[in-house]
C-alpha cells in the first residue's frame, strides 16, 4: 500500500471494437518475481466489470484437477489482489499459486487502471470501482466449467485487505475472506498513519489542495517507494524499499515499484469509509497480520468492529455480529507488513533467502472449511 505517487507508462495497448469491448494485449512471457510451480497450470485471462473495464488476470489451477475433467467434478475457487499498487506478478500471484498448489482455482487479477488492466488514466482508485473488481472476479469465477460457483473466497492484501472486506460486506456469493497483512485505505487516507491528523481542520486543507490540484495538474504524481532509504527512515520505508525496490519484488508494471499513484488518483478514499457494514458479514473471514508490522492496527481494528461493533479509531458504531464463530484473527510472530507479502526475506552471504512466515496450509483449512 502506497498513498503518493506517480505514473509509469502503461506497456499494455488497448484497442475498442464496434461493441465497445476492451481487447487487451498481454505479455505471454512468464515475468512474474516468483518462479512457477509444477503443481500448477497457468493461463492469462480477462474479465469485464459493471463500469466497463477490462481486467486482466493470471488463472491458477491445480495440475492434478486435470484428471477431474472426465468425472465432471467441480472446484472451490479464491479471487487475489493487492497490495494497493502493485500488481498480479508480484504477491497476489505468488499467493493465487499457493492456493493453487492445495487443491484451488486461484485467479491473480489487476485492478482497474493498473498493471495489465484497462482504464485511463493510469494510477486511479475509487472505492466502488475496486469494490467491484473483486465482485467481477467472482463473476468470472463462477461461470467457469471447473468451478463451484457455491464455493467461491476471495484474499486481498495490504490495501485490497479492506477492500475485501467491504466486498464481503456487499457479495454474499463471497464465502470465505482472508484479508492478510491489511490497511484500510479510507482510513488511512483520511486521517493519516495511525490517526495522527483525525480532525476536520487537517482533512479541509487536505480537501482544499487536492480540489486546486484538478485545475493546475491533473496528471502530477507523488509519493511512491523511496529510490534511496536514509538510515534514520522509519522501519517500515525500509521493509517497502526492501521489497519494491529489490529483485525480491521489483516489477516494471508495479506502481509502487516506480511512480507510484496521481496526486488525486485516490482522492475518493479520504471522504469515504470502507468498513461501516463489515459487522454484518456473516460469511467467514479470517484478518492475517504480522506482529512487527507497522499495518497492524488496521487488521485489529478491522477485527473487533466485525466482530463486537465497535473498535478504536472507528466513529461508526453497530450491532455485534450475527456470526462471530467464524471469525479469526491470526497474528504472525516477528513477521513485519511486506514479510506476509511472500513469506519474507533474510540475508545469508549477501543473498536474499526467502523465509516461509506465511501458513500456508493454515490459509488452505480456512478456505477448505468454509468452502464446501
Amino acid at each position: 500500500m502506497l498513498l503518493g505517487g506517480m505514473l509509469v507508462a502503461c506497456n499494455n495497448k488497448q484497442t475498442i471494437n464496434n461493441d465497445m469491448e476492451q481487447k487487451l494485449e498481454l505479455t505471454q512471457e512468464w515475468d512474474k518475481v516468483f518462479p512457477l510451480s509444477e503443481k500448477v497450470n497457468h493461463r492469462k485471462v480477462t474479465f469485464e466489470t459493471q463500469y466497463g473495464l477490462t481486467l486482466a488476470a493470471d488463472l491458477y489451477t491445480p495440475a492434478a484437477s486435470e484428471k477431474l475433467k472426465a468425472k465432471s467434478e467441480k472446484l472451490p475457487a479464491i479471487a487475489v489482489s493487492g497490495p494497493f499498487g502493485a500488481v498480479k506478478e508480484q504477491c497476489s500471484g505468488l499467493y493465487a499459486m499457493k492456493m493453487a498448489e492445495r487443491g484451488f482455482v486461484a485467479l491473480a487479477f489487476d485492478p482497474s487502471y493498473t498493471g495489465e488492466s484497462s482504464g485511463e488514466p493510469r494510477r486511479t482508485a475509487s472505492p466502488d470501482i475496486n469494490t467491484e473488481d473483486f465482485m467481477a472476479a467472482v463473476d468470472f469465477l463462477s461461470k467457469q466449467d471447473n468451478v463451484d460457483a457455491e464455493r467461491i473466497g476471495i484474499i486481498g492484501i495490504c490495501g485490497w485487505g479492506g477492500i475485501a472486506l467491504n466486498a464481503a460486506a456487499t457479495d454474499t456469493r463471497i464465502k470465505a475472506t482472508v484479508a492478510s497483512t491489511m490497511y484500510d485505505m479510507t482510513r488511512v487516507s483520511g486521517n493519516d498513519y495511525n490517526d495522527a491528523f483525525d480532525n476536520e481542520q487537517w482533512r479541509h486543507r487536505n480537501r482544499e489542495n487536492l480540489s486546486k490540484q484538478r485545475l493546475t495538474d491533473p496528471n502530477a504524481m507523488a509519493g511512491g517507494v523511496l529510490d534511496t532509504v536514509p538510515p534514520q527512515a522509519p522501519n517500515f520505508v525500509h521493509d517497502y524499499y526492501d521489497y519494491y525496490k529489490t529483485p525480491r519484488g521489483y516489477h516494471k508494471r508495479s506502481g509502487n515499484s516506480n511512480d507510484g499513484w496521481r496526486v488525486i488518483g485516490t482522492q475518493a478514499y479520504a471522504n469515504s469509509r470502507f468498513l461501516y457494514y463489515i459487522n454484518e458479514i456473516r460469511s467467514a473471514v479470517l484478518v492475517m497480520h504480522g506482529a512487527d508490522a507497522h499495518s497492524r492496527y488496521f487488521g485489529e481494528a478491522a477485527y473487533h468492529y466485525m466482530v463486537d461493533g465497535q473498535a478504536e479509531g472507528y466513529k461508526f458504531v453497530g450491532e455485534p455480529n450475527p456470526n462471530p464463530e467464524n471469525k479469526q484473527l491470526l497474528i504472525i510472530p516477528d513477521a513485519t507488513h511486506c514479510d506476509l507479502y511472500d513469506g519474507g526475506y533474510e540475508e545469508k552471504a549477501g543473498q536474499g533467502q526467502p523465509k516461509n512466515m506465511i501458513p500456508w496450509d493454515k490459509l488452505a483449512e480456512f478456505f477448505t472449511k468454509n468452502l464446501k
